[in-house]
């Protein structure tokens, strides 16, 4: 072996030539055919020594982690001084693992951090943590204040929804930290969950997504540890797998959005071994099926809610992972819409965010960070309008939209969050309308009081009148640009805005009525009936062709005049 160096991608070289060297700590696993057990070959990969380890960065703690470590290490060795509080004869070693690590890496500061431990579960930890530090000497040393140690909350392993392992969390010296043991997952053939153990800390690395989510911090030693490459492919700014690509995805497909989620959120690319099988039929069927909708609604809002989400929204189209996200997977006739003209819907709403400039339609129409993520959402379910609806339920009732089933059943979609989705299906057309009377100067062009109701009404029957109108917008340019220009389109909907705000009318759900309905039954004389909900309205619309007046008179004698139309008796 004398003059063989690995090189970084694990194969041996010999002066220019280069083979595999097939190594017995490197392994990949496969499904076997045969046996419901996998198999495990060889993945060519480096070792991770002691000198290579020593190569790696060093992370700078600031003080609060500082006081974090410190706190515990001491913990560790109060538990390494009483052999009882545990169930090995190892010493207690600590790792901070994951994202925390390769933030810092990356110069980014994180107030979350999983902490990984060699010989005891997260909950037998923290118990004996807080022992430690509610003996006020320790906590003297320690500079704790009363609000440094938490309360402990353990989140239950719950397989049916892939979470294989109980997780305890504790707010510590200002950051929130989760305790886990270091693991390793086994998965077979005919079972949709790992057998999970206690592991090394190699082993709890490969079993992980990517290998830059790898990476570990040795509390015990102070360096970083890398079994999978992670720094490397950090600095290549690659997202890769720790283990073969099918096998990870197959194992876990919800690995699959979060490599998305990665990728876009820190810049990087997938490489090339990954985006192939990512979209492999047998991976999404498992995405399907195996993976709470749950639990791809979180990874979503994630994507959604980042500085980047159409990067994530890009990546979904590009690798194919539509119909398996935006779907009701229970059902089986649920139809799959043509999703070949749905960039032109969510470029352009990148568009609307990067131009977003006072008077701007992003500016008008997205006014809250929860209201943009709403609006990427949204961006999500336009390709469902091309498809009709389905017919009325038994009941006469209309039927939930399409778009509305894939956002409520697909990402589990917030009850606010759908109602959006449903007013904005069902006055789609309505607000084409509107939007005609200002581009077309119909009749209607000056009546404030139309405008000003229909705003009310889209809003009350949905919420987020602005939301609504986006949707349209976006719809409108996904379905008019393959023969108009995007800046045609979007020209018209300014102009419709534009005259909405010289109508001073954008704030119109907010507007009080200068008279509630028992006033209005005393002033005209009569009981409250079945026509109070109309009169109101008449009152409403009369101040919006009156604004400024405070006087209620008008808005009375406006009801009493159509006492015979209002049936008020």
């Amino acid at each position: 072996m004398c003059g063989l160096r690995f090189n970084r991608f694990g194969l041996v070289q010999q002066g220019t030539q280069t083979f595999n060297w097939r190594c017995s700590f490197s392994m990949k696993r496969k499904y076997s055919s045969s046996s419901s057990s996998p198999t495990l070959t060889s993945l060519p990969r480096k070792r991770t020594t002691a000198a290579t380890m020593a190569q790696l960065p060093k992370i700078t703690l600031n003080a609060r982690e500082e006081q974090l470590k410190s706190l515990l290490l001491s913990a560790a060795k109060f538990i390494d001084s009483n052999p009882n509080t545990k169930n090995s004869n190892e010493p207690v070693i600590l790792r901070w693992a994951g994202g925390w690590v390769r933030d810092k890496l990356l110069g980014i500061e994180s107030h979350d951090i999983d902490t990984a431990i060699n010989c005891m579960t997260g909950e037998e930890f923290v118990d004996r943590l807080r022992e430690y530090a509610d003996v006020p000497a320790n906590k003297s040393f320690h500079g704790l204040q009363s609000d440094d140690v938490g309360r402990l909350h353990t989140v239950p392993r719950n397989p049916e929804k892939s979470k294989h392992l109980a997780t305890s969390t504790i707010k510590l010296c200002g950051l929130d930290v989760d305790f886990v043991n270091l693991r390793k997952e086994t998965y077979t053939e005919d079972s949709r969950n790992p057998e999970v153990e206690f592991g090394t800390a190699e082993e709890d690395a490969l079993r992980r997504d990517a290998t830059v989510n790898a990476l570990f911090y040795n509390l015990n030693t102070g360096l970083v540890e890398d079994f999978t490459g992670g720094w490397e492919d950090m600095q290549a700014k690659l997202i890769r797998t720790p283990l073969e690509p099918l096998q990870t995805f197959m194992d876990d497909p919800l690995r699959v959005l979060r490599l998305v989620r990665f990728a876009s959120r820190l810049g990087f690319r997938i490489d090339e071994a990954s985006e192939k099988v990512m979209a492999d039929e047998r991976v999404l069927g498992n995405l399907k099926v195996k993976i709470s909708r749950e639990r791809i609604g979180v990874e979503l809002e994630k994507m959604l809610k980042g500085k980047h989400p159409v990067e994530s929204v890009r990546l979904i189209d590009r690798l194919g992972l539509y119909h398996a996200v935006f779907t009701d997977s229970a059902r089986a006739d649920m139809p799959k819409p043509d999703i070949s003209t749905w960039p032109r819907a969510y470029e352009c709403l990148q568009f609307l965010e990067e131009n977003n400039t006072p008077g701007s339609i992003f500016e008008l129409l997205v006014t809250t960070e929860e209201s943009r993520y709403y609006a990427w959402a949204l961006s999500t379910l336009t390709p469902w309008e091309q498809l009709p609806d389905d017919p009325p339920i038994k009941s006469g009732k209309l039927a939930m939209p399409l778009p509305t089933q894939a956002a409520r059943e697909g990402f589990k979609a917030p009850n606010k969050l759908s109602d959006i989705v449903t007013a904005a299906h069902r006055h789609r057309q309505a607000i084409l309308d509107l939007k005609a009377i200002v581009c077309e100067k119909k009749e209607l062009l000056t009546a404030r009081d139309h405008f000003g109701m229909s705003i009310r009404g889209w809003d009350q029957r949905g919420g987020n009148w602005r939301l609504q109108v986006l949707y349209a917008v976006l719809v409108d340019v996904a379905a008019r640009t393959g023969s108009e220009t995007r800046e045609a389109v979007l020209v018209e909907w300014q102009q419709f805005l534009d005259h909405l705000v010289e109508l001073d009318v954008m704030n119109v759900p907010s507007l009080k009525r200068l008279i509630d309905g028992k006033q209005l039954s005393e002033a005209l004389g009569v009981k409250p009936g079945k026509w109070t909900g109309e009169a109101l309205e008449v009152v409403m619309a009369w101040q919006l062709i009156n604004p400024g007046v405070e006087d209620p008179a008008g808005a009375v004698e406006e009801v009493r005049k159509r006492k015979d139309e209002l049936r008020i008796k």
